[in-house]
């Protein structure tokens, strides 16, 4: 029979020298012995793990921190005893749980799961006639009634495989003259171009690659498989040549994220080759020391950083994406400073690392309540009464958001609607979490501990969605966009040089903020290219979000 996992329990270091004090003067209490025995117990069952070759590494990891889950009903489970919560909270909580469940089976929405026609908005379509009726045709059943045309017609849907790039060869006919020797070539059609990369080869390209994670070699390999090669070194010269036309674009996109009313920004780590290593770190010191010392930035600096920046003005969403040497907090500073000088200040979503709050932004800031329940679901293996009742608190939180999303509540309807159904709840968590030090019911410098000071210490910026009208509760959003960049690492492993750093951060740029507005991004990337003189003058009217109104008079003015 199979012996059950062992449960990870906290022995911190002031524990450990008390522990093993009296095991050298012979004075061990009766609970010391339990202590030992459940320490030597999870030693040898990981020695067994180990040892076992069939032992994957994220069994290691969900044994030692946890599953990777965050929701709540996962973490904590739905059981409604009275010890799943503090004394205080028991009723309350229990009744909450039965009462999400309630609202979740309400709430869970009707259908099969399968796609239907009117979703596949980029599939041909093609009209089939009947083969023996038309509208006022008797009908062949009855011969009384006559047939007439349904609103609704049927549908079948018909999937097709073939490579991501398609090639044409054209032959064109030719023709010599036996006395001259003079020859006649067939003139090619339209469609052949006059480039050999159409733009929409570019788009596809910049799609798998920035968009979707998928190397150059990967593709170069695809393709070499479907016997229509095209090399790497090819699909970076096609993506690098389609980076100026589209300059304009990121540039204005840059621009009107600084006007928007809340910003949301985060970074993650990336790699670029030309900047790393002893002899680049070198050379960048001693060719533009005075560049970065004149920017503010440390010549020594090592890490390298993809940072993320999320725009919301109004309904529009624009992502944006900086890589290289600076933090999230410096390029945030260099998206707000072409903010126009009349608009109040934004307010500014971050974790609470202080690398995100140069002293230069004025902004109203607001930390993410995300950051912080996730330290409590880090230890709830260890604590699980008390996590189990921060955790259903949060879960009404974010509960009360969802209704206020689904409502299409007004940022102010929304900021009234928290301070009546959610200001209570943080009101009660936040004496919950003074009432643990404050009667020593948990010990400061445990993972609980830290996990609630973590909580009082940036309680003003957490809760800034009880105060300000359209502040967010979390960071997800850019934390969802980082992973565009997360996956491109993943994938690719690094960028060669700063150029192709930029280049990268341009396609993610335009292809997210597409992504976040609803907008097929092939489609608007392919325009874009095909228009590059229209949106070089006037790069605002071919944002994501409008480009369409302006391709029937570029079409007509070309």
């Amino acid at each position: 029979m199979k012996k059950p996992a062992p449960k990870i329990f906290e022995l911190d270091a002031a524990q450990f020298e008390e522990l093993m004090r009296r095991a050298e003067e012979h004075t061990f209490e009766q609970q010391d012995y339990a202590t030992i025995r459940r320490v030597f117990e999870a030693y040898l069952y990981l020695l067994e793990l180990v040892d076992n070759k069939n032992t994957t590494i994220g069994r290691l990891r969900k044994l030692l921190f946890g599953a990777n889950t965050e929701k709540t009903a996962d973490v904590v489970g739905r059981e409604t005893a009275d010890h799943a919560s503090p004394p205080a909270a028991s009723s309350s909580s229990s009744a909450a749980a039965r009462q999400s469940a309630d609202e979740k089976n309400r709430l869970k929405k009707p259908g099969h799961g399968r796609n239907g026609a009117d979703r596949y908005a980029g599939a041909s379509r093609t009209k089939i006639r009947h083969a023996s009726l038309q509208p006022g045709d008797p009908c062949p059943k009855c011969g009384t009634g006559t047939a007439y045309l349904m609103a609704k017609p049927g549908v079948l849907v018909r999937f097709i495989g073939q490579p991501p790039l398609m090639a044409t060869i054209y032959e064109l006919e030719k023709l010599r003259c036996n006395l001259c020797g003079e020859i006649f070539t067939a003139q090619p059609p339209a469609q052949a171009g006059v480039e050999k990369y159409d733009a929409s080869a570019v788009s596809m390209i910049a799609m798998l690659r920035y968009g979707l994670g998928f190397p150059f070699n990967r593709l170069d390999r695809m393709q070499q498989d479907l016997e229509i090669p095209l090399p790497a070194s090819t699909q970076w010269e096609i993506v690098a040549a389609g980076y100026e036309s589209l300059t304009p674009v990121h540039e204005e996109l840059i621009r009107q994220a600084a006007q928007g009313e809340l910003v949301h920004h985060d970074d993650t780590n990336v790699k670029i080759l030309e900047l790393m290593g002893d002899g680049a770190k070198q050379k960048a010191f001693d060719e533009s020391r005075e560049e970065k010392d004149a920017d503010g930035l440390d010549p020594e600096r090592k890490g390298l950083f993809t940072s993320g920046v999320v725009a919301v003005s109004g309904e529009k969403r624009i992502a944006l994406f900086f890589s290289g040497r600076r933090h999230a907090g410096e390029n945030l500073i260099d998206v707000l400073r072409q903010r126009a000088s009349g608009l109040p200040p934004p307010i500014q979503m971050c974790d609470a690392l202080s690398r995100n709050m140069p002293s230069e932004l004025k902004t109203i800031v607001a930390n993410c309540l995300a950051h912080g329940r996730r330290q409590f679901v880090e230890v709830n293996e260890r604590f699980p009464v008390e996590c189990r009742y921060v955790l259903e608190a949060l879960e009404k939180v974010y509960r009360n958001d969802a209704a206020a999303r689904k409502d299409s509540l007004s940022a102010e309807e929304r900021l009234v609607f928290h301070q009546t159904h959610s200001g209570p709840v943080m009101e009660e968590l936040c004496a919950w979490l003074k009432r643990q030090f404050d009667e020593r019911l948990v010990e400061p410098n445990s993972g609980l501990g830290a996990a609630i000071n973590y909580l009082r210490k940036h309680w003003e910026k957490l809760t800034l969605f009880l105060r300000v009208a359209g502040a967010p509760l979390d960071n997800n959003i850019c934390e969802r966009a980082l992973k565009k960049a997360i996956m491109h690492r993943k994938n690719s492993l690094f960028y060669k040089t700063q150029h192709g750093a930029d280049v990268g951060d341009l396609y993610m740029t335009l292809i997210h903020t597409c992504e976040l507005n609803g907008v097929n991004p092939v489609d608007y990337l392919t325009e874009l290219q095909r228009h590059a003189d229209a949106v070089a003058r006037d790069p605002a009217a071919w944002l994501p979000w409008a480009y369409r109104a302006q391709l029937v008079p570029a079409a007509a003015s070309c």
